[in-house]
């Protein structure tokens, strides 16, 4: 059985330390809003109520929310294979070589299964009220937590009802902009940048280490309402060049960052692995202080994705992201 609003709150101040039971959290230093995306909790259970206790524990007051969470929340026929995402739809884009990634190609069987699952998922998706939505906002912003963000990628293969869906979660939720993976199918950037200009709410694209002003300049001329996901510690992970410059470029026409910590490339081109905070090359704090002293709006986004140490946990690494942005916007 669900667990109502209120039991949750209930729940959660029974978890929380005696001094903070009144306190919500607060991740904005000096101007700076700090998020974190869901994706970063993987390895935890993954429900609406639980990965709002991961954003109160850590204090964090801001989220970018992958579509499983919410979904789950709304009563969704999800697939049991990769809760938390999976290979990038057809034409959408993802890692380049030296990004890392890859997994083994289904059998007949996988494929016809996740055609009818994704057939389930499209009709529920056409004909699921909104009210499950506004609820899941109203338990977020009850408890501190800003939904920022939306990530449920649009595809080709999807109709423009499926479409209105997406937009319509995201502003129920109140998000300002959708994200996806950076399409490398033009007919897919076209359409996509038609639909977020007829809703007026964003489309942001996430990047790995494409772009540069040719990549970046590409998707963002396609329309006002196109817009950056901009991955700083994919991009220097990947062509090994500081990310600061575009940062500041491109500050406009950034809807939120993605931060992580990774090494430079190795000489054969390999991408530098995700390292924890403070002990790769991305120059985070370098980004963080620019996003300070040019009191840019957009949020930077947490996203963990260095191997958890041993001794250590998910929640603890996380927490110590919060601290490592805190200290560099101090």
């Amino acid at each position: 059985m669900r667990i109502t609003r209120r039991d949750f709150g209930k729940a959660a101040a029974a978890a929380l330390p005696a001094g903070r039971l009144l306190a919500k959290p607060d991740s904005r230093f000096n101007g700076v809003q700090i998020g974190v995306i869901t994706y970063s909790f993987r390895a935890l259970p993954g429900s609406a109520e639980e990965t709002l206790k991961y954003c109160v524990d850590c204090g964090i007051s801001a989220i970018e929310l992958m579509s499983n969470v919410a979904e789950s929340y709304a009563g969704a026929p999800l697939p049991q294979m990769r809760p938390f995402g999976g290979p990038p739809p057809k034409g959408a884009g993802g890692p380049p070589k030296g990004a890392g990634g890859g997994r083994p190609q289904m059998t007949p069987e996988q494929m016809e299964a996740r055609r009818k699952q994704a057939e389930a998922l499209r009709a529920w998706r056409l004909a699921a009220p909104m009210a499950k939505y506004k609820e899941f906002r109203r338990m977020y912003e009850d408890a501190g937590v800003k939904i920022y963000c939306f990530k449920l990628p649009p595809t080709m293969e999807m109709p423009d009802a499926e479409y209105d869906y997406i937009w319509n979660v995201a502003e129920t939720l109140g998000a300002d902009h959708i994200t996806m993976e950076l399409p490398t199918q033009d007919e897919l950037l076209a359409r996509v940048a038609e639909f977020a200009a007829k809703r007026r709410l964003a489309i942001a694209f996430h990047t790995h280490g494409q772009g540069g002003a040719s990549g970046f300049d590409k998707v963002l001329a396609a329309s006002k309402y196109t817009m950056l996901n901009f991955d700083v510690g994919h991009y220097y992970g990947v062509n090994g060049d500081s990310p600061v410059p575009l940062v500041e470029k491109y500050a406009a026409r950034i809807a939120s960052l993605h931060l992580k910590d990774r090494k430079a490339p190795d000489a054969s081109g390999q991408g530098g692995p995700n390292m924890p905070w403070g002990e790769g090359g991305t120059p985070l704090k370098e980004i963080l202080q620019l996003m300070k002293a040019k009191r840019y709006k957009f949020p930077a986004t947490i996203e963990y994705e260095y191997q958890t140490p041993e001794g250590s946990d998910v929640l603890t690494e996380v927490k110590k992201c919060v601290e490592f942005c805190r200290r560099a916007l101090a």
